[in-house]
């Protein structure tokens, strides 16, 4: 049985993530931890004065926020009906990304799924800041869903890459299980800044193309300028259901959180988002 986190603060769009998750493992047993996180400045002046003597803000905001995450595991079951998946909730206090990835380790989470919406900066313009910040932080893959998003299956996936990562059979699993799953096809696709790939981005390439040797994939070489638009087009002109990154030193995600990357302004998916942890182990089993 998988054990997936739905982190929620109760938005119509971390509503809409769950919801594609249940969608998309409903024909798996599944345990799905529903989290919400509580901080200090969620608690406003009238709930202070409602509040009784004996009571503390801690108390109040926990309990509070149980009966919500409660009520609506109730609504899912009554909504979806199925017998293959169970619930439980959780509610914390605590700094956002401390809390998700103590969930990670308590529970052994496989995988997160939540909401991306707008805010201020360009990486969080495209994740949202706290699908922004478990994107960077939390130890465990990622599956982030844009806001209004539906689940309509997922037959094309695209993975960028330089060919300068070395890849970890094991990280790369949530993407091998996700195309077994769906039968779907895998585009490697590589923007070309060099006029022939070095001995090693050729190795990491053949490494590649032997973990997806089961799977219908193809490497797609895309012509040399601005990274981000250049995948945002394939995305679009290709009907890609899936985006599938890894998350590591130099890696294409990382160029989307540097702080003076104005060319990723031009990035900008609507479709989900796989982020994937890469340690740059390299071997098969």
């Amino acid at each position: 049985m998988k054990t997936i986190l739905l982190p929620t603060d109760f938005s119509e769009n971390s509503k809409n993530a769950i919801r594609y998750a249940l969608e998309y493992f409903e024909t798996e047993p599944c345990k799905f931890i529903i989290l919400n996180v509580q901080k200090v400045s969620s608690f406003v002046t009238d709930d202070l004065m409602a509040m009784h003597p004996s009571d503390t803000i801690f108390k109040s905001l926990i309990e509070s926020s149980k009966q919500k995450v409660v009520q609506f595991i109730k609504e899912l079951k009554e909504t979806y009906n199925n017998t293959l998946h169970q619930f439980e909730s959780k509610v914390d206090y605590d700094n956002f990304i401390d809390a998700i990835n103590q969930v990670i380790e308590l529970e052994g989470i496989e995988l997160i799924v939540m909401g991306t919406k707008g805010a201020s900066n360009i990486a969080k313009t495209i994740f949202g800041s706290n699908a922004a910040r478990v994107i960077q932080r939390a130890n465990c893959p990622v599956l982030a869903i844009p806001n209004d998003y539906t689940f309509n299956g997922i037959k094309h996936i695209a993975f960028p890459s330089n060919y300068f990562t070395e890849y970890n059979i094991d990280d790369l699993k949530p993407l091998l299980a996700l195309t077994n799953k769906t039968d779907s096809k895998v585009s490697v696709l590589h923007v070309k800044d060099e006029e022939h790939l070095s001995e090693y981005q050729e190795n990491n390439r053949a490494f590649l193309d032997q973990c997806f040797s089961n799977q219908h994939h193809e490497f797609i070489d895309l012509e040399q300028g601005n990274l981000f638009k250049k995948i945002t087009n394939y995305i679009v002109e290709n009907d890609v259901d899936l985006l599938a990154m890894m998350s590591r030193k130099h890696s294409f995600i990382e160029r989307v959180f540097a702080r003076h990357a104005a060319e990723s302004f031009a990035f900008n998916p609507k479709v989900p988002l796989l982020v994937m942890e890469n340690t740059g182990n390299f071997y098969l089993k």
